[in-house]
């Protein structure tokens, strides 16, 4: 089976490692070890922010982020529903309100023009999700945000490499989320990251990161143990200065399958507008005009023969039980977009030949 996603570990990372279990230092009481301290320089410096704070799960660092902010119960947050249920679920956990808009049946990301429709007394921040590795149109979200006094979370857990307009995930909001979750272009094991301008909001979060610690036995307000162990952190040091490569294998598998797959008429292969660098965390088709069970007995085709096709995301998130309570409107393109699309494999393990035969295959079962 060729796997949707693979992480890409090496010897370097076995090796740092073993480092940190010889160090005898495997965590910090406030979260900053010389490792986890270390991967946050690296790691600002690549996203071009002023802070970086790690944090031991994607989820975990949008939930801080989100709180960081001010969100507090019955605040409502816009959202795309096309997303993994964390972007909503942190802003349950705060007992505030996730409002669900519809997205670009284009990009997959959330649509602008909805979210000022969205907008009322209650609203206190926005979260738009950077889908699959393509970056949010974060310029007018960033000036309706401003217009009407909100925050910025960009949830950019699947975005490590790409860019808008020139410039690095974050730049346009108030704090970015990032993963680092197995299947991610970098990983850590779990975990994640808090990148921010801000210096106020850095230390808030800092704080919270650790049970809202200055120093240790003083909590000066509601904080959390979202601490990054030291071997992860010791992981991802290796694993930032290795992702060029893994986006640069990642790109050209892309290209190539795009080459493949362009013939095929059913389907509406993966953009990337112009401003915009996607990461190819993700290379997602569009089976047009399908409905679900043509969509899905394609997957189960492909599977049968060793390629493993998924779908991101079959269930949006105001479908799903728990969060049908939180539903104001309809969100048509997200209802059809979850019936028609799926991903197939170009992770940076992924041979050139196994490309041909995914293209092929693909072409085969469609014809």
């Amino acid at each position: 089976m060729i796997p949707i996603n693979a992480p890409q570990i090496g010897k370097d990372e076995i090796e740092a490692v073993v480092k940190v279990l010889e160090s005898g230092i495997l965590t910090n009481g406030l979260g900053a070890g010389p490792m986890v301290s270390r991967f946050e320089k690296a790691y600002a410096e690549f996203v071009k922010a002023k802070h970086a704070i790690a944090v031991n799960s994607g989820t975990a660092a949008l939930h801080l982020a989100v709180a960081a902010a001010g969100v507090k119960p019955g605040d409502e947050v816009i959202v795309p529903s096309f997303t993994f249920v964390a972007t909503a679920e942190v802003i349950a956990a705060l007992r505030a309100k996730p409002v669900f808009v519809d997205i670009n049946p284009e990009t997959y990301n959330i649509y602008a023009e909805e979210i000022e429709k969205a907008i009322t007394k209650k609203t206190k921040a926005i979260v738009p999700v950077d889908l699959y590795g393509l970056p949010s149109d974060m310029k007018p979200i960033k000036e309706i945000a401003d217009k009407h006094g909100l925050k910025i979370i960009e949830d950019a857990a699947q975005a490590h490499g790409a860019s808008y307009m020139e410039k690095p995930p974050g730049t346009f909001a108030d704090a970015a989320c990032w993963s680092f979750y197995a299947s991610k272009n970098m990983t850590t094991g779990e975990g994640g990251m808090i990148t921010t301008n801000d210096d106020e909001l850095a230390n808030k979060i800092r704080s919270m990161r650790s049970h809202g610690e200055v120093e240790k036995y003083m909590s000066i307000m509601l904080g959390y143990n979202y601490r990054m162990p030291e071997i992860e952190a010791a992981i991802g040091y290796v694993q930032l200065k290795r992702l060029p490569e893994f986006l640069e294998k990642r790109r050209k598998n892309a290209n190539k399958l795009k080459e493949k797959l362009e013939k095929a008429e059913e389907l509406q292969l993966p953009k990337e507008p112009k401003g915009y660098k996607h990461s190819w965390y993700l290379f997602t088709v569009r089976l047009k005009k399908a409905k679900r069970a043509k969509r899905d007995n394609l997957i189960a085709e492909l599977k049968r023969k060793g390629i493993g096709a998924e779908v991101y995301y079959s269930n949006p998130i105001h479908l799903m039980p728990f969060y049908k309570k939180f539903v104001r409107r309809r969100l048509p393109q997200t209802e059809k977009a979850a019936e028609q699309v799926f991903s197939l494999p170009i992770h940076p393990s992924v041979t050139s030949e196994q490309l041909d035969f995914i293209g092929e295959t693909v072409l085969r079962l469609l014809g």
